[in-house]
């Protein structure tokens, strides 16, 4: 007797492998390592803040919860990471735990506030608590180092086995290691029904109230982790670079973060990595060229992204894998 698989799980299937295209995108990103020697402190950056973003893209691309205020988990993370060296913790690692605990807890107690209100109220919120954390870093002087920023930070070995070296070998991988990793965690929750469950949420409330997903529970959750992943972004930051600035709180790191996932896309896990990597290269590269002017050139690059290219640009690059069957049947 032959077994017949429903339809649901052969789709399901489907959408949980690796497509050659993501294949491709992470061994891009080792081949780095080995093909830029000398930008790979840079590349390190890229990785985090693509991190930071697809911390994002989980509340604001799957779920549809509005932020202004993300750069508080980040903050927080680079802080904790910061401050646990200080008491004698300067093991990478449990600095990453550290920082993902305190900016989850935080995300966790926060989200019962964010997550009562609409839109134009989460934003107010999100934007609210960003500035508080970014006024009490600057009042506490004597724990943050007010606008001074935390100095004097001493990471210690990763695994006690690995050491930070000047030309930011070490610390390339074990940012990569540890993107990689949550973004295998973010993919499979979000190939999963918990993420389709959260993409129904972000569609219709009232819909997804009628066929049983639990709302508040869904979107506390994802709030969650998307607060741990952002925490662990920054504290990468922290242990890369071993200093802490208090524009980690800052409006415009949060504002950055959003252009970022517009220009690569939302709702993809890929727009994040793809957009923090063409605006920080575009970013680099104008202001070497005017370094007072380059923010016209990047307004012009937004303008022109959000124009022409809906869904960013990993939208438009299915768009174009989309039409190339058509062109080869013609």
């Amino acid at each position: 007797m032959t077994m017949v698989t429903p339809p649901h799980i052969t789709h399901l299937a489907r959408r949980e492998r690796w497509s050659r295209a993501e294949i491709a995108f992470w061994l891009a990103w080792l081949a780095v390592y080995f093909l830029l020697p000398k930008h790979l402190m840079f590349a390190a950056q890229i990785l985090i803040t693509g991190l930071f973003a697809l911390s994002l893209d989980l509340i604001l691309g799957y779920a549809g919860i509005v932020t202004l205020g993300h750069a508080a988990f980040f903050g927080l993370g680079a802080y904790t990471a910061g401050l646990l060296t200080k008491v004698g913790v300067i093991e990478p690692v449990l600095g990453l735990f550290g920082a993902a605990l305190v900016a989850g807890t935080f995300g966790f107690l926060t989200s019962f506030l964010v997550l009562r209100g609409r839109d134009l109220s989460r934003l107010m919120i999100t934007l609210g608590i960003g500035l508080l954390l970014f006024e009490l870093a600057n009042r506490l002087t004597d724990i943050t180092g007010g606008v001074d920023g935390l100095q004097g930070i001493a990471v210690g070995k990763v695994l006690g086995l690995f050491e930070f070296d000047l030309f930011g070998k070490t610390a390339y991988l074990y940012v990569l290691v540890v993107s990689f990793g949550l973004f295998v965690v973010a993919r499979a929750l979000m190939t999963a029904p918990y993420g389709l469950s959260l993409r129904a949420i972000r569609d219709n409330q009232q819909r997804a109230v009628a066929i049983g997903i639990p709302i508040r529970v869904r979107l506390t959750n994802i709030y969650t982790l998307g607060a741990v992943i952002a925490g662990v972004a920054g504290a990468l930051l922290t242990q890369t670079t071993q200093f802490v600035a208090i524009d980690s709180f800052g409006f415009q790191r949060s504002a950055d973060l959003l252009i970022m996932l517009l220009i690569g896309g939302t709702a993809t896990l890929y727009g994040g990595f793809v957009g923090a990597c063409a605006f920080l290269i575009a970013q680099n590269w104008l202001s070497s060229i005017n370094a007072e002017y380059w923010l016209f050139w990047l307004g012009i690059l937004l303008i022109v992204a959000t124009r022409y290219l809906r869904g960013g640009v990993i939208g438009g690059m299915a768009k174009l894998a989309a039409l190339r069957p058509m062109g080869k049947k013609a």
